[in-house]
């Protein structure tokens, strides 16, 4: 399996299910690994036979600034987004990290990691 590896894009949103975050915000790193046969792209060194790294960048940040209450169900929207415009994804690895979330605790992130296996 070849991957294309979308690692830490850092987005500011608006997500959570305590009212502040969804005023004040914070900050969450994304990452992808995505699986599909590349070897075509690679060989002719052709974008159209690849998927653009630059566009699924762009689709997570326009999934990002629709706000929601729970991480996983952003995770699910981006996996569909990216989906819908590359159907030639066989394996998909979605995690969001929230940063710093807003508990009474020390803790770096909270995370959720979705995986999509094409059927």
């Amino acid at each position: 399996m070849n991957y294309l590896i979308v690692d830490n894009l850092q987005i500011y949103a608006y997500h959570g299910a305590i009212p502040t975050e969804n005023k004040v915000g914070g900050e969450y790193s994304i990452s992808l690994k995505i699986g599909y046969d590349f070897s075509q792209a690679a060989r002719m060194d052709s974008l159209k036979d690849a998927i653009n790294y630059a566009e699924i960048c762009e689709l997570i940040r326009k999934e990002m600034k629709q706000p929601s209450q729970l991480i996983e169900n952003v995770a699910w929207r981006i996996q569909q987004t990216i989906l819908s415009k590359y159907p030639q994804i066989e394996t998909m690895e979605t995690t969001i990290r929230k940063m710093h979330p807003p508990v009474p605790f020390p803790m770096e992130a909270a995370a959720v990691v979705l995986n999509y296996t094409k059927e």
